[in-house]
C-alpha cells in the first residue's frame, strides 16, 4: 500500500471510532499485541491463518494469560465451550476476510463465533489484516469475501461446497457451505474497543 492509501484508510476508520495502526511485518504486530495486553487479562482467539503464523496463542499462554482458542480443543464439545468462553474475554484477537479503504470490516463465518465476538462481548478487539485483504469499497470487500475467502477457507477446512470447484460464489444452499454469517462492521460506539493492525505482508485468505 502507498502512503496516501494508508492515510486515507486511517482517517476513514477514525471517523467510525476504529483505531488503525500500520506495521511492516507480522513480527512487529506480535510484539505490539504482547505489549498492550496485560498478563492478567483473559484472551479469546478467533481462528485465523494469520494468527497461527505468529503463534500468538502459545506466546500468550507461555507468559501466563488465560487463552480460549478453539484450536486447543480435544473434541467438538470442548471446541464449542472454548468458542463461548472467548465471547466474554477481556481481549479478543482475530483476522479479517476483507477491509475497505472507505472504512468497513467484512467477515464471513461458518458457526458465527468470530463475527459475534467482533460485534459484541470482549472488551477489546484486535484485528490483524494483511495488505492482500484491503480493497477500496464495501462492495469490493463483500465480493472478495464471497469469491476468494470462502472457497479457500472451505477447502482448507475440508468442506466441498460448489465454490471450491468453481472458485466463485453461486449463492448455494449446500450443507457444505461455510459462509453462514456475513458481518459488516461500519463503526463503533466505543472509540477504544476495536484496533485494526494493518500489515505490509500478504496474510491468510
Amino acid at each position: 500500500m502507498n502512503i496516501e492509501s494508508i492515510s486515507k484508510l486511517k482517517e476513514n476508520f477514525k471517523l467510525r471510532n476504529i483505531e488503525v495502526e500500520y506495521f511492516e511485518t507480522l513480527e512487529e504486530v506480535k510484539s505490539n499485541i504482547l505489549n498492550i495486553i496485560p498478563i492478567e487479562c483473559t484472551v479469546g482467539i478467533g481462528h485465523s491463518i494469520t494468527l497461527q503464523k505468529i503463534n500468538i496463542t502459545n506466546y500468550l499462554l507461555e507468559r501466563g494469560n488465560i487463552v480460549y482458542d478453539k484450536e486447543l480443543a480435544k473434541d467438538r464439545d470442548e471446541c464449542k465451550t472454548l468458542k463461548k468462553k472467548a465471547l466474554i474475554t477481556d481481549w479478543y484477537i482475530t483476522g479479517s476476510n476483507a477491509i475497505s479503504i472507505d472504512g468497513r470490516i467484512v467477515n464471513v463465518d461458518h458457526s458465527g463465533n468470530r463475527v459475534a465476538a467482533i460485534t459484541f462481548g470482549p472488551d477489546k478487539v484486535i484485528i490483524v489484516v494483511g495488505k492482500n485483504k484491503i480493497v477500496d469499497t464495501l462492495d469490493e470487500a463483500i465480493k472478495r469475501v464471497k469469491n476468494i475467502s470462502c472457497p479457500l477457507n472451505a477447502k482448507r477446512a475440508g468442506f466441498n461446497p460448489p465454490c471450491v470447484a468453481l472458485n466463485r460464489c453461486v449463492d448455494c444452499v449446500s450443507r457444505e457451505r461455510v459462509c453462514n454469517s456475513l458481518s459488516i462492521i461500519e463503526g463503533q460506539s466505543d472509540s477504544n474497543r476495536i484496533k485494526l493492525c494493518i500489515v505490509n505482508e500478504e496474510c491468510g485468505f
